[in-house]
């Protein structure tokens, strides 16, 4: 076959099959409209607490997904509310089945997030107990009714005892026995239970040193591994805590040999710059994808368990938050784009390289110039380095402002309930995970990565502070101390995000006015916040310590 030039269109035979068989989008839309952890917008299926009469943004909407190869999305929050629960009964389910038409004819299929608890706050009984016969017949009803009306409906995902929602745990069952029940209800109708497992204490005591928001997931779902009915699909994060800018790799995936299981990624950048920043996610996903658990001996990586082939599944693939709502551009920032791009990419050949997938977007967005490429493909390329040099290195995390999760406040959990601590002090910053000293999280990995982990000499430097406890003082691999790659790579940070806007300036007349003015305008704000890390971040540190930038630079005291 003749290599085409650039620029030229010919004819060319390809067949391309996609290594996960689920594909699935998850949506945190409300019915008031509103859209948790967005940032584009108002929901494009809610309105005032009813589901929008107008489909035509759905049919694009639709054939967007499909553009990228999705084929399977849920339509409301997982913290599921009061209305929400309903969605599950009329006078929602007949806009249920409108919307599941126009994505059928699309290729996908819709899902449900459901409330356990809806047996007591639908259907009049006292308990939502897994086990109880008249729990299980209510959910039966309900399935019979909601595949009545929507034949073809996905199935059901479920957060249950995680921050505050109901769940198994309250009667003494197992998430199993909530899982199965649900399962079991729907199996006549060919309908899946996507559960996640999002599951930890949310009321820890911060003077506990001991209790480790990160064991959570491994301690709840390893010892049931091989319980779960086979329509049952465990939803993982990628990490263990929460979507930051750098975790390792759930334990959980090696761990469940026996249990369907998919990856969970946060497309929207609730921790990554809330798509004010440009922050290309697809390099950070790949990491995730081919991490070598050695469940099987080497070799054993991410993206074949998932997919299900290591430990033959019957179901696995990929599940991605979205971050699109009805901003003009779907994405609120044009820029953002490319991670909702990159997740339908990477869910369809997770062989993929990010720099393959960030040239397909920058071609297909901005056409052939290769100006443009070469500019835009270095902005993205190293835009997830440059955010976490200025906010959160060597994997601590967090650090951000309460709730809303934007913006640096340094100390803002360090003292709350919810697991989220750095332990920082005059002497040292980091959370001691090891066996020998620590809460012992790294036993929950196998061999060579649970000794790589446990030893701060092998523990990978960009995940240091993950793991263990580490003076300000102490050698980092390069001849730095701690302190003073802290000081640096926040300089360097905002010199990243500095080069950004010249680069960007030198686009102008070469990408259409409107694309132009909105991400000039948002590189400003992403050059702002990144100053505002990088002197709130260095000056907590120096006044920590006492010790300043042995280069001299402006830290204020």
């Amino acid at each position: 076959m003749s290599r085409l030039r650039r620029g030229t269109l010919g004819r060319k035979e390809i067949i391309d099959n996609p290594v996960n068989p689920i594909r699935m989008i998850n949506h945190w839309d409300n019915m008031d409209g509103s859209v948790e952890r967005g940032y584009a917008g108002q929901s494009i299926f809610y309105k005032d607490y009813q589901i929008i009469e107008d489909l035509e943004r759905i049919k694009d909407y639709a054939r967007l997904l499909a553009s990228v190869g999705i084929n399977s999305l849920t339509i409301n929050n997982v913290n599921v509310h009061y209305q929400e629960t309903k969605l599950i009964c009329e006078p929602y389910l007949s806009g249920i089945a409108r919307l599941a038409e126009v994505f059928r004819n699309y290729g996908l299929k819709v899902y449900l997030s459901i409330n356990f608890a809806a047996p007591m706050q639908l259907g009049g009984l006292e308990t939502a107990d897994p086990l109880d016969e008249r729990v299980r017949k209510w959910w039966q009803n309900v399935g019979k009714e909601v595949w009545r009306t929507v034949p073809d409906l996905g199935g059901f995902l479920v957060k249950a005892d995680s921050e505050n929602r109901p769940g198994p745990f309250t009667y003494g069952r197992t998430h199993a026995d909530g899982a199965n029940m649900l399962a079991q209800a729907i199996a006549p109708f060919d309908g899946k239970v996507i559960w996640r497992c999002f599951v930890y204490n949310c009321h820890v005591d911060w003077r506990d040193r001991k209790t480790d928001r990160a064991k959570a997931a491994y301690d709840h779902f390893k010892k049931l591994d091989g319980q779960f009915d086979d329509n049952v699909v465990l939803q993982i994060k990628n990490g263990p805590m929460d979507f930051q800018i750098r975790e390792p790799i759930s334990p959980l995936f090696g761990a469940l040999e026996a249990t369907n299981q998919i990856m969970e990624f946060q497309i929207t950048q609730e921790y990554t710059g809330q798509q004010k920043h440009i922050c290309y996610l697809a390099p950070m996903w790949k990491e995730c994808l081919e991490f070598d658990t050695y469940a099987k001996g080497q070799g054993t990586l991410v993206k074949d368990i998932v997919k299900g082939e290591t430990f033959k599944n019957i179901h696995g693939g990929i599940a991605g938050v979205c971050n699109i709502g009805d901003s003009q551009c779907w994405t609120g920032s044009p820029m953002a784009a490319v991670n909702l791009y990159g997740f339908g990419r990477l869910c369809w050949n997770p062989d993929l390289s990010a720099e393959k997938i960030a040239k397909e977007w920058i071609n297909l967005t901005f056409g052939m110039d290769e100006t443009v490429e070469e500019a835009v493909l270095e902005i993205l390329l190293t835009s997830r380095k440059a955010y976490e040099d200025y906010t959160v290195p060597l994997g601590i995390g967090w650090m951000v402002n309460v709730s809303h999760h934007y913006g640096p406040n340094i100390e803002g959990y360090e003292y709350s309930p919810w697991g989220t601590y750095h332990y920082a002090d005059y002497k040292g910053i980091g959370v001691d995970r090891t066996v020998k000293n620590g809460t012992g999280y790294t036993a929950q990995y196998h061999e060579p990565n649970a000794s790589m982990y446990e030893n701060k000499e092998t523990c990978p430097e960009e995940l240091l502070l993950f793991f263990h406890h580490i003076g300000y003082d102490e050698k980092l691999k390069d001849g730095r101390t701690l302190l003073q790659y802290i000081y640096d790579v926040h300089f360097a940070g905002v010199e990243q995000v500095q080069k950004y806007v010249k680069l960007w300036r030198n686009l102008e007349g070469k990408v259409s006015n409107a694309y132009y003015e909105k991400v000039s305008n948002e590189l400003e704000v992403q050059l702002k916040d990144a100053i505002e890390w990088q002197d709130i971040v260095n000056t907590y540190f120096y006044r920590k310590t006492g010790i300043g930038d042995e280069k001299g630079r402006k830290i204020y005291p």
